[in-house]
């Protein structure tokens, strides 16, 4: 099995695979706890709307759905703190919203081509040097920002009252999280897809809590997990010949069946 790594298209997958698996389940362990989860799923309807726009006008998918993605989750946050609409709301009417408008543009192109199509449920095995590049400063710029603040993150995600009555900057660092989540999705459509990446994002947190540990040490076994689940998604996928994102997928959902299995209490 280890003679796929004499393949540089599958060195650079299980490259990309293992950064946005560490990004998503860190910054997952956030949304997860503050109930927040279907943030992921709804940027990454937004950012195939940025996908769709990019191939329609014949710009880069991946820096035009960086963009929406960040625009949605500004407008998300926007709306919620200041306006104080409920989550669930807000988030349903992007996920619908930008679904709609994926698939009016998708209708103007005349066409669901074949870059769409890897857009939708990953390509990871397409993904170029210049593309780890991006991912790894992005990546970087994410992972700091998280690590930084990862205490403030941790007292606001438990109460946004009583951290904003300690001094913490609340508004400001929650603006920052989705900002952050926003470029780790939009960064991770070529890997796992627009439709799967909520999974790896979502599934190692909440398979990690299931054993009922502290914060900090769940947070670094979600991250395991995700981890595992890459490695374990892409060999499948390359024994196999099986579509790659949905591999990860399908290990993340036998790690958490295992887990509820193990800690049926």
């Amino acid at each position: 099995m280890l003679e796929m790594f004499n393949y540089p298209f599958m060195q650079r997958a299980f490259i990309a695979g293992l950064m946005i698996a560490v990004l998503a389940a860190l910054s997952g362990s956030f949304i997860v706890l503050r109930r927040y989860s279907l943030l992921s799923e709804t940027l990454a309807h937004v950012s195939l709307v940025g996908v769709a726009i990019g191939l329609l006008f014949g710009m880069s998918p991946l820096w035009i759905a960086v963009v929406a993605s960040l625009l949605a989750s500004w407008m998300i946050e926007y709306l919620r703190s200041v306006h104080g609409m409920y989550s669930d709301s807000i988030l349903a009417i992007f996920l619908s919203g930008s679904l709609a408008l994926a698939i009016v543009i998708v209708s103007l192109a005349g066409s669901f081509n074949a870059s769409l199509f890897s857009y939708l449920f990953g390509s990871i095995l397409s993904v170029s040097t210049q593309d780890l590049w991006v991912m790894g400063i992005f990546g970087s710029l994410a992972m700091a920002l998280l690590l930084t603040f990862f205490k403030e993150l941790y007292f606001i995600a438990f109460d946004e009252d009583v951290a904003r009555a300690g001094g913490i900057r609340v508004t400001l660092l929650n603006f920052m999280l989705v900002s952050v989540i926003a470029v780790i999705i939009a960064l991770s459509i070529r890997v796992v897809g627009t439709l799967l990446i909520g999974a790896l994002m979502v599934i190692p947190p909440v398979a990690a809590i299931r054993f009922g540990m502290g914060f900090y040490p769940t947070t670094l076994l979600s991250i395991a997990i995700a981890l595992i689940s890459v490695v374990i998604g892409l060999s499948a996928s390359y024994l196999f010949s099986l579509p790659s994102g949905a591999a990860i997928v399908l290990s993340l959902l036998v790690i958490f069946i295992i887990a509820l299995v193990v800690n049926r209490r």
